[in-house]
């Protein structure tokens, strides 16, 4: 039985004797499923559209219009083949190959090291066939083509590389883990990868002054996942399909309707006339509907009713049975009802949670959560821990699968309150007095643009007094919180050992307030989290307190008595 430091064999390998790391086994080059010679030809019909049928029409619909386009279907279906025949994928040593060969030859690498984690997803037409595509993480940032991305292996094939390619990050966990415990590791270069550097920075024992976690006591709030921890697979959380209703008061989906209209009159236009539309018709439709003004309320009425109900069905098919679990040191998130979508997180890798709640939500009740994770890419995606789940339950699961949030936010001083009012409502005083004076000088209709104006100055005070509301920040030993905004409010925890550098911010209202923002640089996540407008005192005691050893060495401290 793999104890906490050791990670069990090699899956579908060998255990090798003595304590020392094995290394994966050799493979044989593998390539992807045939099936994705269906696959690849349909998603390309798309992009073949427009050839085709400008092939058609320009042909008249003759015999040989026909052989020219069935010339382009069989060519799509030959380069689909040779692409699939000229790629391989293998496993050499400590690395992934992923190699192309048909002309010249081509090879991307990837340090199995780097991987920070591997993402299984089927689209529909996939799991009808019965393959995934396989994403791997490897948290260099930009798009997918700085990643792997293995699109048409069978679902076990996918599984088993999954498996294997995470294995090697708990293999190297339990080498460290042993090098920790005075355990000499057979085989060690003795040279520290970048991940390893970036591991033992962010650390605790990399933090002048920090307590060792070994000397902290029993009853720290912190969970760490550390290295060569061996966690049982555990189900945190299911989200229940009647919570699927929610969705829609995130926001994000609530104009799907209007998106769904504006795309077809898109299509409409760009291929109107391969579909025998006439532009003319659809530009006189909307003349005929701005000429009959009932008739545009009615359709603009229909389509804020159906707000709610196409959100919550878009909201449902990207997020039926979200599943959040542990599983070999990994947290895992799978959703998806067309697309069924898995993500894996490293955990020890994971410093901390962000906490979101829109107006709508916050009246409702719920929440959403994502993960501080580090070299994670395109982490609003990857990083969501729960969508949109009652508040409480937000807390218990997040508590449970990383930590606790902190409680208790320090408020801000009443500066800060005066600067929210005032960025609240001054600018839309100052729109309603040009338009006043617009309307005096120049044209009455400029008292339309006045009241409107008026109306959000009058609204941007309880608005102002909200933002100020949500502003607070706070350090319990262990982790540090910031909340702000109001629209939008969000509130970040970040684990002390995450942050690597402070920003002190000061504008010149800010300088005449006395007020300054504190930004904590974190590895992880957006890279930096903000206390908006804390007093000057308190900034930087915040930043004080949290990493001592940096900041005091650089405060003022009281003069000494000359007497003495």
């Amino acid at each position: 039985m793999p104890d906490g430091r050791d990670p069990g064999p090699w899956p579908g390998g060998q255990v090798v004797p003595g304590g020392q790391e094995p290394g994966p086994p050799a493979s044989p080059p593998l390539r992807l499923s045939p099936k994705v010679l269906l696959t690849d030809p349909i998603r390309m019909l798309p992009s073949l559209f427009l050839p085709l049928a400008g092939v058609l029409f320009l042909g008249g619909f003759s015999p040989s219009s026909f052989a020219w386009a069935a010339f382009g279907v069989i060519g799509s279906v030959v380069y689909t083949t040779v692409r699939w025949a000229t790629f391989t994928y293998q496993i050499v040593g400590d690395r992934l190959e992923l190699t192309r060969a048909l002309v010249s030859r081509s090879v991307r690498t990837i340090p199995l090291e780097r991987i920070r984690g591997v993402d299984v997803s089927n689209p529909p037409l996939h799991r009808l066939l019965g393959i995934a595509v396989l994403r791997i993480d490897t948290g260099a940032g930009g798009d997918d083509k700085q990643e792997g991305e293995l699109d048409g292996v069978t679902v076990a094939e996918a599984e088993r590389l999954k498996a294997v390619l995470l294995w090697h990050a708990r293999a190297r966990m339990a080498r460290r883990a042993r090098e920790q415990g005075g355990v000499p590791v057979a085989g060690a270069d003795g040279a520290e990868d970048a991940e390893g550097a970036e591991g033992a920075l962010t650390g605790d024992a990399a933090r002048p002054g920090a307590v060792p976690a070994a000397h902290r006591s029993a009853g720290s709030p912190v969970t760490r996942h550390e290295v060569g921890e061996m966690t049982p697979e555990r189900v945190f959380f299911v989200v229940p399909r009647g919570w699927l209703a929610y969705g829609p008061l995130s926001g994000a989906y609530l104009l799907t309707p209007f998106a769904l209209v504006a795309g077809a009159v898109g299509l409409a236009f760009q291929w109107g006339n391969e579909l025998r539309i006439d532009s003319r018709v659809v530009v006189g439709a909307g003349e005929w509907l701005w000429e009959h003004p009932a008739f545009l309320v009615a359709a603009l009425v229909l389509l804020v009713l159906a707000m709610p109900v196409v959100g919550a069905v878009m909201y449902a098919v990207f997020n039926w049975n979200f599943t959040l679990r542990a599983k070999e040191g990994y947290l895992v998130a799978e959703r998806g009802l067309i697309t069924r979508r898995s993500v894996s997180l490293e955990r020890r890798r994971v410093r901390g949670f962000e906490l979101v709640e829109g107006v709508a939500e916050r009246w409702a009740g719920v929440a959403r959560a994502w993960a501080i994770v580090t070299g994670l890419g395109d982490s609003q995606t990857r990083g969501q821990l729960l969508p949109v789940v009652p508040h409480a339950t937000v807390l218990d699961v997040v508590g449970e699968a990383i930590g606790p949030i902190t409680s208790g936010l320090r408020a801000h001083p009443p500066a800060a309150r005066r600067r929210r009012l005032f960025r609240a409502v001054f600018p839309w005083l100052v729109v309603a007095g040009c338009a006043v004076a617009a309307a005096v000088v120049w044209s009455p209709l400029w008292w339309a643009l006045a009241g409107p104006a008026l109306v959000l100055a009058a609204l941007g005070i309880p608005l102002g007094l909200d933002r100020y509301r949500s502003l607070g920040h706070a350090y319990d030993g262990s982790r540090l919180s910031v909340r702000s905004g109001s629209l939008r409010r969000s509130q970040a925890v970040v684990e002390e050992r995450a942050v690597v550098g402070w920003k002190l911010t000061q504008t010149l209202f800010q300088r005449q307030a006395r007020l300054l923002t504190v930004t904590a640089g974190v590895g992880a996540g957006t890279g930096g989290y903000a206390a908006l407008d804390v007093g000057e005192a308190e900034g930087v005691a915040f930043a004080a307190e949290v990493t001592p050893a940096w900041l005091t060495p650089f405060l003022l401290t009281e003069a000494a008595d000359p007497a003495e």
